[in-house]
């Protein structure tokens, strides 16, 4: 578990370079890849349902740990690739939103939800998050670059996600379930003021 933790933390830090390399100009392949990792990151509503299912994912444990992550940024890509398709997808920000709000009430409630069922849903969610950055590519950007950066962005929120699924489990330890309720319901709190447009 320290291995994780490390890891993560080492990702969060990762995380934090695209307020650096967007403070220089880039084109081609370097723009699209820095606009990519930097998406992610501009959006309260994406941080939150991509570091909740890093937790979820924790708390599930065994192969979730690996498989919940993999599916939701296959599924984004997916859905990133409809979007720069021009696919057109209803309920987009309604999707993204009710993520928030499904994923942190999982995590405060501490829904031990079947593998499968998991990976579906979180497949779903993946799918409007994938088209939101998709259609919102810009127009100079190089699409492949665009995507690795958008998916290596998710990615590093997952791995925060996870650090910090073991930091509440820990803590939980010493103050029962109190902060798991408390950080999932924040989460869901977030993403029900997203949903009625008052964040």
């Amino acid at each position: 578990m320290k291995s994780v933790l490390k890891s993560s933390l080492l990702a969060l830090a990762v995380a934090a370079l695209p307020a650096v390399a967007s403070a220089h100009p880039a084109v081609g392949d370097a723009a699209g890849f820095s606009h990519g990792l930097a998406h992610p990151m501009s959006g309260l509503d994406h941080v939150l349902a991509m570091v909740m299912v890093g937790v979820v994912a924790f708390q599930l444990g065994g192969r979730a740990i690996w498989l919940l992550p993999l599916a939701f940024v296959l599924m984004m890509a997916f859905g990133g690739a409809l979007g720069v398709a021009g696919v057109d997808l209803p309920f987009v920000e309604t999707g993204i939103a009710l993520s928030v709000v499904v994923l942190g009430g999982m995590v405060a409630i501490n829904v031990r939800a079947p593998l499968a069922a998991a990976l579906g849903m979180a497949g779903l969610f993946a799918i409007f998050h994938g088209h939101a950055h998709g259609a919102e590519m810009p127009e100079d950007a190089a699409g492949a670059a665009y995507a690795a950066g958008f998916m290596m962005a998710t990615g590093l929120l997952h791995g925060a996600g996870l650090a910090l699924g073991y930091v509440i489990g820990r803590a939980g330890e010493r103050q029962g379930v109190f902060v798991t309720r408390a950080a999932g319901g924040v989460a869901a709190i977030s993403g029900l003021g997203i949903l009625a447009g008052l964040i």
